[in-house]
């Protein structure tokens, strides 16, 4: 399954959901990626972490992470600010 993963791939927890990261560098030599989560940072994770692959997303079973991942899938869009409403363009006029 991991010979499909590219960097640039999207990272999710679960197919439906945001993406909450992407794969940075997919290390054929080692069982494991290189993932940025977002609000966290780069992570190493390893292969059997992926629960699947598939349209350039990598979806992740976070039983199968280490705490430290777990932490940070689960604060991955702690920054965002939900009332947050977007500037008007000239396209919007």
């Amino acid at each position: 399954m991991h010979e499909q993963i590219e960097p640039g791939f999207m990272v999710f927890v679960s197919d439906g959901e945001e993406g909450i990261g992407a794969v940075r560098e997919v290390r054929h030599g080692l069982p494991e990626l290189l993932i940025y989560i977002e609000n966290a940072g780069d992570f190493v994770v390893p292969i059997s972490a992926v629960a699947a692959v598939h349209s350039g997303k990598v979806i992740l079973d976070p039983s199968r992470v280490g705490l430290r991942v777990r932490r940070a899938l689960a604060t991955a869009r702690d920054s965002e600010d939900p009332s947050y409403i977007a500037p008007a363009t000239d396209a919007d006029e």
